[in-house]
């Protein structure tokens, strides 16, 4: 389309004051600690602005603050700029000579009503960079932005006014000043695609694309405006407020590039009407379509200022045209002269059949652009309404084909894989839900192929792709399925299995476990018995073990068909039978531990065996001697008991047949030494019962211990009872008399009870009460141990039976045993007379208190006296 442009014309009229650049002069001073990355920005800036104006010479300058030391490119530059000669250079290269230079740089800018604060030559000699930048700046002030006005604006308003009155129509973009404002690039876009909307599509730019906006801006400006990029994209978005005299400074070389164009086509509003009129009807008739709404609505907008702005003047001028023609001819005929005739084609008629065209194409041009917007709003909402479905049902079939391929149900468990069929058919139910929405994309598409949108080819590869993808996702959830079940029905029969496994295993892990308990098993036993009959358990044992190896070859092959299964179809086994905890190798390793027992248990039964053996013979060793040892003993106490009790034979001739025994019992202790020796083995070996002997080698020693002391004993018997004879007077006659009334009555081998006591002295004619028979037995059982002894009941009827001088001869004997002393002592008492007498005469005499007596005496003869004088003792 070719834009109804019209030609202004217009000046520069506005100049700036004195005072003001003294302000904008006085603010640099200010401003002279500078942010570094304004500084930055301004490097850059201002290097490329002198660059833009030096390479019109042919040269250019690297570093700004080293470049202009000498002066020489600063006041070439002033010559470009200002199209003015300077002074003549000094030569030289002293630095008096940079200084002149400078001075003449500097003089002429004074020159130019710039008034330099701050600012001295040897600053820029030495390279100060911000009063380099600050003189540099105050140059573009001078030349760049002073002769810039705008409604009577100064020069910097005047930019800004320029700017804003150029960017309004566009969205996102509100100048208000020249450092944030520009910072996401769409200012710069916007003066672009105003005064060249071929360059830039600013439809496409993106207010979230700053550092993109902003390269666009500087490349497009670069190429086709020959306006050089004097800002770098990146500074300027990270830069929290950019530097507004760099920006100030681009801005410029915007308005200079526009502002010239402009005044080249306002310098055409002198063509003829006819001529506007052939050159705007082709752009009627242009009835190319847009590709989007904007363009058309630019379109409109450019229609409507042609009737608004452009074509009202073209009928001022087209009636005055008229009127001026009718005037002429007839002032023409008025004065008789020939009417004028315009040249062929310029005639009023033929401007009046151009400018009839001219409104014909026009009324079909606009009613084209309504119906032309109308089918741009419809394929705008089909376009957006298909973006919207597209990226939704996009968004939802996202990673679907992934889950699809996924072969988790590979490694699944059982439950698992039945929860991922219900989930694959929940999501069966939502694919087919979502069939509907497939549809409407497509009838989308194939609408806007109807309405021939302008990027057709871009929905239809779309909807392709969405529709391949919907066939795709058909047949994956196809195969899931298919995959899905066949894996189910393999899991349920390795289930089965699993659940066989088991049910077997169990029981047959607790039989091994129970044969491994029973291998290990610490028995003891004491018999040959014992060991044979766990010998036999064993036996019995191994027996089973053929029939236990079938069983546990069936519980492995179990397994093994299950491993099959999962190698055959792919099935990645978690390795964790759900009802058990026993594995194949829980099996196999236990059932090695049996078969290892098994001749372990073997051996050591039959050393236990063997010891048995051993512990056997010992026992029937010491049983051959232990039954001859255990008669002999008590035959040995039976004749000695006999021998106790005979009165066939005199006390004399009893003492020398016990002796003889006592001799024959002293040789016997060989016997006892030997089966003692055996006994030590046994015990030894730790033999604890011998069924073939009743006696043990306790039995052998106590009954051996009282042997001994029975012959002992009952010699010493003998010898108090000839004693006692002797002392009393018994004949042999009263002796034997005696010895038959107590054999009568003992019942307890030589002792009597209290109540065998008792009878025996009735049957001997005392009449005896309750209190005199308990003084009789403090008599004969002084110490209470409930028994009377033959010994005790010989004291007694000697004591009943002897004559009235028996306290004389009691104390005669006592005298004898004292060796003639008056008193006896504990020592001699204990020597002489059995411990019974001993104890009973000790407890009951009283201590002896003659001159004559020394520690510990007695005084028998009062005790005499007193045991045959005094009933109560």
């Amino acid at each position: 389309m070719t834009t109804i442009e019209t030609h202004i014309q217009y000046s520069n009229s506005y100049n700036m004051t004195e005072e003001d650049y003294m302000v904008q002069e006085e603010d640099w001073d200010r401003d002279l600690l500078l942010d570094p990355a304004w500084e930055k920005q301004q490097r850059k800036t201002f290097t490329a602005w002198c660059n833009s104006h030096l390479r019109k010479a042919g040269t250019q300058i690297e570093n700004i603050e080293e470049d202009f030391r000498n002066g020489l490119k600063l006041m070439l530059l002033l010559e470009v700029i200002s199209g003015e000669r300077l002074p003549k250079p000094d030569k030289g290269k002293m630095r008096f000579h940079k200084i002149a230079n400078v001075n003449k740089a500097l003089d002429f800018i004074a020159s130019k009503g710039v008034k330099l604060v701050s600012i001295g030559a040897e600053e820029i000699v030495d390279g100060n960079l911000k009063m380099t930048l600050g003189m540099i700046w105050t140059i573009i002030l001078r030349f760049a932005i002073q002769d810039i006005s705008v409604e009577e604006t100064s020069a910097k308003e005047g930019l800004l006014l320029w700017c804003q009155r150029k960017t309004a129509p566009y969205r996102n973009v509100n100048v208000q000043n020249f450092h944030i404002s520009w910072k996401d690039g769409l200012a710069l876009c916007a003066l672009i695609h105003r005064h060249r909307p071929d360059l830039i599509d600013y439809s496409k730019l993106r207010k979230d694309d700053p550092i993109g906006n902003l390269n666009t801006a500087f490349d497009v400006a670069e190429k086709y405006l020959d306006i050089p990029k004097m800002l770098d994209a990146e500074d300027i978005v990270n830069t929290p407020k950019p530097d507004e005299k760099a920006i100030m400074t681009y801005v410029s070389c915007f308005y200079h590039a526009f502002a010239g164009a402009e005044q080249v086509n306002k310098g055409g509003s002198n063509l003829l009407l006819l001529e506007w009129i052939r050159r705007t009807i082709p752009w009627l008739e242009n009835r190319t379509p847009e590709k989007n709404m904007g363009a058309m609505q630019k379109k409109l907008e450019d229609f409507r200022d042609y009737r608004r702005v452009h074509k009202p003047p073209r009928v001022q001028e087209k009636c005055q045209l008229e009127i001026n023609f009718n005037t002429l001819q007839t002032k023409l005929r008025l004065s008789n002269r020939p009417a004028f005739m315009p040249s062929e084609g310029k005639m009023v008629s033929d401007i009046a059949n151009a400018w009839k065209g001219l409104e014909q194409v026009e009324k079909g041009y606009e009613e084209w652009l309504l119906l032309e917007i109308r089918r741009l709003e419809r394929l705008e909402h089909l376009a957006e309404k298909f973006k919207q479905k597209a990226s939704l049902h996009e968004s939802w079939t996202r990673g679907k084909e992934e889950l699809l391929t996924q072969r988790d149900y590979e490694s699944a468990s059982l439950m698992e894989i039945r929860a991922l069929v219900r989930k694959h058919e929940a999501f069966e139910s939502d694919l087919a839900a979502h069939q509907d929405r497939v549809e409407q994309i497509a009838a989308i598409a194939q609408e806007l192929n109807e309405l021939d949108y302008h990027d057709a080819a871009s929905v239809n590869s779309r909807c392709q792709a969405i529709c391949d993808q919907w066939d795709n996702l058909g047949t994956l959830t196809q195969k899931r399925r298919d995959a899905l079940e066949r894996v189910e029905k393999l899991l349920e029969t390795i289930d089965q299995l699993y659940l066989e496994f088991a049910k077997r295993a169990a029981p047959f892990n607790n039989w091994m476990d129970g044969a491994v308990e029973d291998l290990q098993d610490m028995f003891i036993v004491h018999s040959i018995e014992e060991i044979q009959s766990l010998i036999t358990a064993h036996e019995q044992f191994k027996a089973t073990l053929p029939e236990a190896d079938k069983e546990k070859m069936s519980i492995l092959g179990i397994q093994a068909e299950i491993q099959k299964i999962a190698q055959t179809y792919g099935i990645k086994l978690s390795g964790i039978n759900p009802y058990t905890n026993l594995t194949h190798l829980d099996i196999s390793n236990k059932w090695e531990t049996v078969k290892q027992l098994v001749p372990h248990r073997d051996q050591t039964l039959q050393e236990e065996l063997a010891r048995q053996q051993a512990n056997e013979r010992l026992r029937r060793q010491f049983a051959a001697q232990a039954n001859v040892i255990g008669p002999w003993i008590q035959s040995k106490m039976e004749e000695i008991g006999r021998i106790s009790v005979d009165i066939s034979a005199s006390l004399e001739d009893q003492m020398n047949h016990l002796k003889q025994y006592e001799q024959n019992i002293i040789s016997y202790k060989s016997n006892i030494d030997k089966l003692e020796g055996d006994h030590q083995l046994i015990q030894e070996s730790l033999i604890f019962d011998n069924k073939h002997t009743n006696y043990s080698m306790e039995h052998i020693r106590v009954g051996w211990e009282q042997l001994l002391t029975t012959i002992a004993r009952t010699i010493n018997e003998v010898e108090n009872q000839i004693l006692t004879r002797d002392a009393k007077g018994i004949s042999q006659e009263q002796m034997n008399e005696f010895r038959a009334s107590f054999n009568h009555f003992d019942r307890r081998n030589g002792m009597m009870d209290p109540d065998d006591f008792r009878a025996c002295l009735i049957s001997m004619g005392y009449d005896l009460g309750e209190v005199e028979f308990a003084r009789i037995m403090t008599l004969v059982d002084p110490n209470n141990t409930g028994v009377v002894t033959f010994q005790a009941f010989i004291d007694f009827m000697t004591r009943e039976t002897a004559e009235t001088d028996t306290a004389e001869q009691v104390m005669a004997s006592f005298k004898i045993l004292a060796s003639d002393k008056s008193y006896i002592t504990i020592e001699e008492l204990r020597r002489e007379l059995p411990p019974e007498q001993a104890e009973y005469c000790i407890t009951r005499m009283t201590k002896y208190t003659g001159a004559d007596a020394i520690s510990g005496a007695l005084d028998y003869m009062s005790f005499s006296s007193a045991l045959y004088g005094e009933s109560d003792l």
